[in-house]
């Protein structure tokens, strides 16, 4: 027995949306017995992911890689990203956007967010200096950043601009697909994405050159056999993950208008609530909604725990911004102020906008939010 919701369905954050066609295509993989394949190019399913990811895209390249964090990873190591080098970021991410530049042996810089919860362009341009050598802006939830700005930046200084584009595969930018905007865009394929391979990942790139190193990077450095030539790993992703992962690219645009309606219901519901404010609207970009964030002037906690009490699974990301995590107090990290971002991590709450939920599950998370924040807001 839980609380209020005793009989009724708990309702996730966020759900794979796995049906037969995912089934049938991995049953087909399992029969070749050509699970994985180590070749430069990969095996017939990754390269079937790889050339439906950049026709969404527009995107001359598309690399599969077995996580959002080695996608990451892999350009920083492709662009020769090294120790001494300072890479620019928000704090108000998953910390991966920040281990891998750790992994990299350069030195994150920490930058603070606007009300969107995506970086600030104008303190990404007073954090350069001389050492400088690429920035990561995060599409935060599946919003873009502002990457007009960040390009202004970066271009004239010959620094490397790198989308974290985990959250938001299939979002516009003034008509252009996010992780088409930069060097490389990094996208994540994780059970709870947009899109899902289970786990995996893909990197999408207009530069043949930048391809190919990274197409080395993700199978140790090799083109032919065991003829190292450049610091790689095993970034590949399996045939089973792509075959699942190329089915959903086909359902793609079913998933983010389902997501789209779920938000908007919200939004209708929900938008008179004071004290509750979605903060991630612009008439020059597209969100999908791949979290669903509201800014709540007071009582977080309380009214999560509420909501989960009664079923829903409201959530929060991220509680803790990288910089006062514990690894990156030790690192010393923690003494820097990043005002915007500790304010976020302390008031914004996620409610479910997943493809699975129908209206009704929509009208009672609605309906259970009124509910928990009453009295509190």
């Amino acid at each position: 027995m839980r609380g209020g919701w005793v009989g009724m369905e708990f309702l996730p954050i966020n759900l794979p949306n796995i049906g037969e066609a995912e089934k049938r295509a991995v049953e087909r993989v399992v029969e070749s017995g050509r699970l994985t394949d180590s070749s430069y190019g990969g095996g017939p399913m990754v390269r079937e992911f790889e050339s439906k990811a950049g026709k969404l895209l527009k995107a001359k390249h598309v690399i599969a890689v077995n996580s959002g964090t080695a996608a990451l990873h892999s350009v920083l190591l492709a662009l020769g990203i090294k120790e001494g080098d300072e890479v620019v970021l928000p704090s108000f991410t998953f910390v991966a956007t920040a281990n891998v530049v750790l992994a990299c042996g350069a030195r994150p810089v920490f930058v603070d967010i606007k009300e969107d919860y995506n970086i600030d362009p104008g303190k990404f341009k007073r954090a350069v200096t001389s050492r400088t050598r690429a920035v990561i802006p995060v599409h935060i939830y599946g919003f873009p950043a502002d990457m007009d700005e960040v390009r202004e930046t970066a271009a004239p200084r010959s620094i490397h601009v790198i989308e974290d584009a985990a959250e938001s595969l299939g979002a516009e930018y003034k008509g252009r697909q996010t992780g088409t905007l930069s060097d490389a865009g990094c996208f994540s394929l994780y059970g709870t994405k947009v899109a899902t391979s289970g786990e995996g990942g893909a990197i999408s790139t207009q530069s043949d050159e930048l391809a190919d190193r990274l197409r080395l990077v993700r199978n140790h450095g090799m083109l032919h056999g065991y003829d190292s030539r450049h610091l790689g790993f095993n970034y590949r992703l399996p045939e089973l993950g792509a075959a699942v992962a190329s089915v959903q690219m086909d359902r793609l645009s079913g998933f983010l208008k389902s997501r789209r309606r779920n938000a908007a219901a919200l939004n209708g519901s929900l938008g008179r609530v004071d004290g509750a404010r979605f903060t991630q609207v612009s008439d020059d970009r597209t969100h999908v909604f791949y979290l669903y964030t509201l800014y709540l002037r007071k009582g977080r906690d309380r009214i999560m725990k509420r909501l989960n009490a009664a079923g829903i699974g409201a959530a929060v990301y991220f509680k803790t911004p990288v910089h006062k995590t514990p690894l990156y107090q030790r690192l010393g990290y923690s003494k820097k102020s990043l005002g915007r971002t500790e304010a976020s991590s302390s008031h914004v709450l996620s409610l479910p906008v997943h493809p699975r939920l129908t209206s009704e599950d929509m009208g009672r998370i609605s309906d259970e939010f009124i509910k928990a924040a009453k009295g509190i807001l």
